[in-house]
Parts: structure tokens; sequence; C-alpha cells
């Protein structure tokens, strides 16, 4: 009599090799996930946070977090994976529930306490399960699609900048005839006016690349240090962003992002 757990391990070994020939051998078809990173304490936000995740806060007429789970299900991901931090975080499944409203499968893993956006990403990994992935923060909000990205997108990782007038708010990427070759996180004199936004993509390998991160001096790990790995190895791209971008993590970004999405629903409106 066959060994029923055999036969699985089998059957997944089989899916694993099947997504992976249709990674390589039909461009029409790419096998992603997405992860939406909605941890934190958002103090920046209290006292509205002292009610609820900041993630789940109204921006224009929907929940914050509705903004980033569209741009991952317009690039055609159906399998994602919420990331949220311990508090409120019953809130997140009775908004969004499994996905069925939007026939995408929804995933959820909490992130005990603080240590960083690198430290939340690196609870995807049984997610992720050797696949490429799509990363946004959940209180990045983003008016171009990235579909075309998801279908391009061969190995290493790719990040998404938005030229800004304040770049030395942000994590600044260093630009040299096509190439990125280093980010900086919030200089006083940037080397560029790109700022690198909440939304990124990576290969299986980025868990492996977190796992040997150091703390830096906030206690954290940091994305930006893995970002830098992959610049160091050749195998970072990026696309420079056309439509609004903003994050939500402020009373001011909070306003200037649902002010955003108002005026661009108000101009398609009579188009």
């Amino acid at each position: 009599m066959s060994d029923p757990a055999a036969v699985m391990r089998g059957s997944t070994d089989e899916l694993k090799s099947l997504k992976k020939a249709l990674n390589a051998n039909d461009p029409g078809v790419k096998i992603m996930k997405g992860i939406i990173l909605a941890g934190g304490t958002g103090s920046r936000l209290y006292p509205l946070t002292k009610v609820t995740n900041k993630h789940l806060l109204p921006v224009y007429d929907k929940p914050m977090i509705y903004y980033p789970l569209q741009t991952l299900i317009d690039a055609g991901l159906d399998e994602i994976l919420i990331v949220s931090g311990r508090g409120h975080a019953g809130h997140f499944l009775e908004l969004l529930g499994s996905g069925s409203e939007w026939d995408v499968r929804l995933t959820y893993e909490i992130q005990d306490e603080a240590g960083g956006i690198a430290q939340a990403l690196g609870l995807a990994e049984g997610f992720a399960d050797e696949e490429d992935v799509v990363v946004i923060l959940g209180d990045n909000i983003f008016q171009d699609s990235i579909r075309e990205d998801v279908h391009s997108f061969l190995e290493g990782g790719r990040i998404f900048l938005k030229k800004v007038p304040d770049a030395n708010r942000f994590g600044v990427a260093e630009l040299d005839g096509g190439r990125v070759i280093g980010i900086e996180e919030k200089p006083e004199v940037p080397k560029s006016n790109y700022a690198v936004t909440g939304l990124y993509m990576y290969d299986g390998e980025v868990f492996d690349v977190i796992s040997m991160l150091e703390p830096s001096g906030r206690g954290e790990l940091e994305i930006t240090d893995v970002n830098n790995y992959y610049i160091d190895q050749g195998r970072m791209s990026y696309r420079v962003l056309d439509g609004y971008w903003s994050d939500a993590g402020t009373f001011e970004s909070l306003l200037r992002a649902g002010i955003m999405v108002e005026k661009y629903r108000e101009k398609n409106a009579y188009q």
C-alpha cells in the first residue's frame, strides 16, 4: 500500500517542477506570489491607531490595505500573504477574509514584534516556497501597473523608483548609466532625486540574504541592506514610475494620499 505522505510530497515536487518549467518556457505564464507587509505600531498616526491597525484606516473611500492588494491583483497574482503585527490582527481577517471576493487566496502571518521590513519579509519564507515574490508595503499607494514587470522578471531583484523633490526623506537610489549602484537611507545630500518606493521584486534567494543580515543601529533588519546585497552582486534592476505614489504613514501623507486618489478618480470620471 502506498504511503499517502510520500504521494503528497511527490505531487508537491512535481508541481514545483511544473511551475518552474512554465516560468522558463512560456513568457505568457508567470508564477509569482505577493506579500503585503502591514506590521508596525502606527505610532505616527496615534490616536487613530489606538483602535485599529493603520493599514485599515481609510484612504479616500477604501481601507488603506485595499490599494496594495489591488496593485498585486492587477499584476495577475492570486496567492497573497499579509504580514501584520499582533495588535488588531483579527481585523484583517474580518475585512478581507479568504480573498474570495477578489478571486485570490489570502494567507496571514503575524510579526510578533517590530524587527524591520526585512525581518517581516523573512516570515514569508515558507509561504514563498522558493518562488519569486512581489513585496509591497501596506501603506504605499501606487497608480502604475506592475503587470509587465511581473512577466519580464527573471532573477535577482527589482526596485521601483519615483522622482521626488524631497529625496532626503527617503531611501535614495544612486544611478549610473542605467544601473543602480547603491542605495542610501535618508541622506543629507542625496545623490539623486529618485526615492526607493515600498515595492520590490525578489527571487527565492532573498530569504538566504535575510538570514545573513545583521541588525542595524536601530536593532532592525533593514530592507536597504537586502537591496544593496543584490546591487553588489550586479543583480538589481529598477524601473522609474510615471504615476502617483505616496505612503500613508503620517497624518500629512495620509491626507495627501486621499487627495491624490480623489483627484485621479475625478479626472478619469470625465475621460
